[in-house]
């Protein structure tokens, strides 16, 4: 995707009921989610995603909603947990540099299903659980903990990728064969061996300054003599 391509027209495109979003933040916090799943990637660094939501529709405002699982401290009014936002809060490349765009398919009937579970999450208003998130990541290190319930399941709490597997499980999809909905991270999602495409706008790889350091050191070393001169 050109990277010149703003989020808005990008996330615009590629929206419909049912997909999956995701996002990567500029905040520390999604920083360090992105680095928790360096275990999951296949070279080992950080993750280019740290949160998951999902599509709901374009209603009567003209603007595309999204239901999500997050912790929102933008406004005086803090909300935790289940909520539903309009999509143009990904519109900020800044905040916001990487999204992307999952489709699996769906047809109308686990659409309705998707959407349905979604919005029973919502009425129940269950919160946002930083500790099975924590749980999560700890899990990561080990198949055999990823197979399990999460260490520090919550009654009542949800987190953005659980959440997500949750509703596409009343649609019949499971993201990772073995592993429990409620250690279901991000990467999972966009790794998943479910058919799906992806519509990706990456603007930050999640290579840290001294890997990239490290990576241009080695093809240096590795360049023969008379091909630098």
């Amino acid at each position: 995707m050109d990277l010149s391509t703003g989020n808005a027209a990008f996330l615009e495109k590629h929206a419909a009921p049912g997909r999956i979003g995701l996002s990567a933040g500029s905040d520390l916090t999604s920083k360090m989610i992105r680095k928790a799943q360096a275990p999951l990637t296949a070279d080992r660094h950080r993750s280019q995603w740290s949160h998951v939501f999902l599509f709901l529709e374009r209603r009567l405002d003209g603007h595309w909603w999204v239901i999500e699982s997050d912790l929102d401290f933008r406004y005086r009014q803090i909300r935790v947990g289940v909520q539903e936002n309009r999509l143009q809060r990904y519109h900020d490349a800044e905040r916001f540099p990487n999204v992307a765009v999952l489709d699996f398919g769906l047809d109308a009937e686990q659409v309705r299903k998707v959407q349905t579970a979604a919005l029973d999450l919502l009425a129940g208003l269950p919160s946002y659980s930083i500790s099975e998130l924590a749980g999560t990541m700890l899990a990561m290190y080990s198949s055999r903990l990823r197979r399990r319930k999460n260490l520090l399941e919550k009654d009542g709490a949800v987190f953005c990728s659980a959440m997500a597997q949750h509703c596409y499980a009343a649609a019949g999809i499971e993201f990772v064969e073995g592993v429990h909905g409620k250690n279901i991270a991000p990467h999972d999602i966009v790794d998943s061996r479910v058919p799906h495409s992806s519509h990706t706008l990456i603007r930050d790889l999640g290579v840290s300054h001294l890997r990239q350091f490290a990576h241009r050191a080695t093809e240096l070393l590795e360049t023969p003599l008379e091909e630098l001169f």
